[in-house]
Formats: C-alpha cells, structure tokens, sequence
C-alpha cells in the first residue's frame, strides 16, 4: 500500500539559506539530494520512481475495482480517498522526474538522456489520462452500449504506452550506459 510516508520519500528537501549582512534570512533554497550523483544513479532513481508509479497504477486499479463491487449504493468517498491518495504519489514522482530531467538537460550537458526522461513523462500523462478515461467509463452509472469499442480501444492505447514506456526505459538505460 501506498503511504504518505513513500509520497514524502520523493520530495526535495529545503535547506535554510545563509542570512545577509542586515541579519535578515534569505529565502530558503531548494537543495536537490541527487546534483552529485553519477547519471547511473540517476538512471537508476528514475527506475525507481517507476516503480512506485507501477504500485501506484495497482493501488488505483485495485481502488476502482472494489468501488465496482461496493454497490449498489456505491462506496465513491473511498474510491475519491484512494483517487487522491494516488494522486499524491503521481504528483511526486513527476515533480522528481522533471527535476532528474532538468539535471541532464541543463548542468549534465546529456540532451539525449533528459529527451527520453520527457518522453517517458509524456508517456506516462498518456496512461494515467486514458486509465482514468477508462474507469470513469466503467462505472455503472455511465456505461452505455456503445462504449464497449471505444473502452477496447483505450484498453489498447494503454497496452501500447505501456510498451512505449518499456522501450523509453531500455534506452534511457542503455544510453546512460553509453554516456558515462
């Protein structure tokens, strides 16, 4: 299970800024714990944020699945307690993400290896917007007779972004190798 614990795991720290001549403080810096670290180990945190996102997805999953099967009345407060709990992951894996990418964009000098950090970003929008799509399509009260091709369809679509991501991840990996 997901916990505020993991959530908190990806955020970046602030550290206290040095105080000026007048004794007034400065404004608190941001101090990012991974600006030293070879691009193997971030390559490798980036993994690592991919799998809490993978549990995420299965939390979420497995939210939407025993919203299914509460109802008749359904248990929606759960099911938007679990949405948003989700959402706090997802929300910080993204943020560490965008800070990995701007890492190699910028100071790294590895233009390649940050594209394929975004690429994995935008992937990984495409399949939390079209999982979403998809559970709100399969609630009870919005399922139609028409839905079931347009529902195979973003079944599909999100197979193949998982693919995507997959194939992102292998050349991110063997890129990084590549550049060190």
């Amino acid at each position: 299970m997901i916990t505020a614990e993991a959530a908190s795991e990806s955020t970046v720290p602030a550290v206290p800024g040095d105080t000026t001549a007048t004794g007034v403080p400065e404004r608190e810096e941001l101090v990012w714990p991974w600006k030293d670290a070879p691009i193997r180990a971030l390559v490798q945190r980036i993994h690592q944020l991919q799998a809490e996102r993978a549990q995420a997805f299965r939390r979420l999953e497995e939210g939407h699945r025993q919203y299914l099967s509460s109802g008749p009345p359904y248990d929606f407060p759960r099911y938007r307690s679990t949405v948003h709990e989700v959402t706090q992951v997802f929300a910080a894996a993204s943020r560490e993400v965008l800070a990995v990418e701007a890492e190699l964009a910028g100071p790294r000098a590895q233009p390649l290896l940050a594209s394929h950090v975004r690429s994995l970003q935008q992937l990984e929008e495409t399949r939390l917007t079209t999982v979403a799509l998809l559970q709100l399509m399969g609630t009870p009260e919005l399922t139609g007779q028409d839905d079931s091709l347009q529902m195979h369809q973003l079944k599909m679509k999100v197979i193949k972004t998982m693919e995507a991501i997959s194939e992102v991840l292998q050349d991110l990996r063997f890129d990084a190798e590549s550049a060190e």
